[in-house]
C-alpha cells in the first residue's frame, strides 16, 4: 500500500492507530540505533533511511541509497534492511539472532514482515540498523556493484 505523503508526519497521520502506534515504535528504534550521516525522507511511499547523494552521488538510479525502510502494507507491516539483503554474513546474523527469540520470522530479501509490533524483536531491529556507518555501507554498495 504505497502512500504518498510527503512527509515523514503526514505518513503516521495517515496509519490507521494501532498500525500508527507500532510503525512509530520501530521508526523510534531506527532512529535509535541509525548511525550518524543516514537521512530520514519519504521516498517510495515509505519511510526511508539512506545515503544523501552529497556522499554517495553515483548510484544506479540517480536516488539516495536506501539503507532502511519502514512501510505500512495492505496486510502487514515491514521493516526494509538493505545491509541485511547485501551482505551475506550480516544477513546470516541476523537471522540466528532473530530465530533465537523464538519469534516466527518471515521475511523477504530485505523485509521483515510483521502483524504486530509482539512479532518484532526490536533488539535484533536495533542491532541490525546499527551495524553499517554510512561509509561502511557505500563501501558494501560498491563491492556488490562490482561483482
Amino acid at each position: 500500500m504505497r502512500s504518498d505523503a510527503v512527509t515523514v508526519d503526514e505518513y503516521l497521520a495517515s496509519l490507521p492507530l494501532d498500525r500508527r502506534e507500532a510503525i512509530s515504535t520501530v521508526r523510534a528504534v531506527i532512529l535509535d540505533h541509525l548511525p550518524d550521516g543516514y537521512e530520514e525522507e519519504m521516498r517510495w511511499g515509505m519511510i526511508s533511511y539512506e545515503v544523501p547523494l552529497a556522499i554517495q552521488p553515483d548510484t544506479y538510479n540517480g536516488k539516495p541509497l536506501m539503507y532502511a525502510a519502514l512501510a505500512s502494507q495492505k496486510r502487514h507491516m515491514a521493516v526494509y534492511l538493505s545491509g541485511v539483503y547485501a551482505d551475506p554474513a550480516a544477513r546470516e546474523a541476523f537471522e540466528q539472532a532473530y530465530r533465537a527469540t523464538g519469534k516466527r520470522m518471515d521475511m523477504g530479501k530485505s523485509c521483515v514482515r510483521f502483524r504486530l509490533l509482539d512479532d518484532l524483536p526490536l533488539d535484533v531491529i536495533g542491532e541490525a540498523v546499527a551495524r553499517y556507518s554510512v561509509n561502511d555501507f557505500v563501501d558494501l554498495y560498491h563491492r556488490g556493484r562490482r561483482r
